[in-house]
């Protein structure tokens, strides 16, 4: 599988130290990739890092322009270039539009969409004259269906997925893919504490034709497979990773 893959000693930066950013770190770190993660986080970086697979780490606040530039440019020197970036940067705060507070609007555009732009942007000035490079967001079916209670989260989504678009138009022809994966329901740190409300866990599954919410598992074997030499002929795409979520 490394050797299809084809991800034995690539420079790799996941941004994000939680559920799926770790899991995505660790499984690029087996497939043979040189790997850094960056986060705030400073307990959830170590507890990547104590997985004994060489990753590196790098502290950083990705909210503010300029230590998310210079998160990305201090990890390609860490790791002696960078071919592969994953944005698994995330936040939600469940509230209807007319009860939503700007301060809440302002954090998870914040978090969620101008960690985005920043890092990628980074990524993109480095992969763009090398000539090569494979960069994966996590994106969400939110980011297309209409959930109640998810505007701002819906809206960075939405916007993750149009940055993508852009970004693989404008890169193509450099040889930098640029696309996303995008889950359904899905069991994570994000998640748990909506999970375990009494019936939402039901309500939840009941509406995926698979019939069980999707698990941080589910989600590596895409996103490794986008940054793969595999699939350098995918770009700007939005890859559902829902168990038919967005089927019904």
């Amino acid at each position: 599988m490394t050797d299809w893959l084809g991800l034995g000693d690539r420079p790799a930066l996941v941004a994000g130290a939680g559920g799926i950013g770790a899991a995505v770190a660790l499984a690029l770190a087996r497939a043979g990739a040189r790997v850094a993660v960056t986060d705030v986080d400073e307990q959830r970086l170590a507890a990547v890092a104590s997985a004994g697979l060489g990753i590196k780490t790098v502290t950083a606040d990705l909210t503010a322009a300029a230590a998310a530039r210079q998160a990305v440019r201090d990890a390609a020197g860490l790791l002696g270039g960078l071919d592969v970036f994953v944005h698994a940067v995330g936040v939600n705060d469940r509230r209807p539009v007319l009860r939503t507070p700007d301060e809440v609007w302002e954090r998870i555009i914040d978090v969620n969409l101008k960690s985005a732009v920043w890092t990628a942007q980074a990524a993109g000035a480095l992969m763009v004259p090398a000539g090569h490079g494979r960069i994966v967001f996590l994106s969400s079916v939110s980011g297309l269906l209409a959930h109640a209670d998810h505007a701002p989260y819906a809206a960075t989504k939405g916007g993750v997925n149009q940055l993508c678009r852009v970004m693989a138009r404008e890169w193509a022809p450099h040889g930098v893919t640029v696309n996303a994966v995008a889950p359904g329901y899905t069991e994570t740190e994000l998640t748990r504490g909506h999970l375990a409300k009494p019936g939402v866990r039901d309500g939840l599954t009941a509406l995926v034709p698979a019939g069980r919410l999707g698990t941080t598992d589910d989600l590596v074997g895409p996103v490794l497979f986008l940054c793969s030499a595999q699939s350098a002929f995918v770009t700007g795409h939005v890859m559902y990773v829902d168990g038919g979520r967005t089927l019904v």
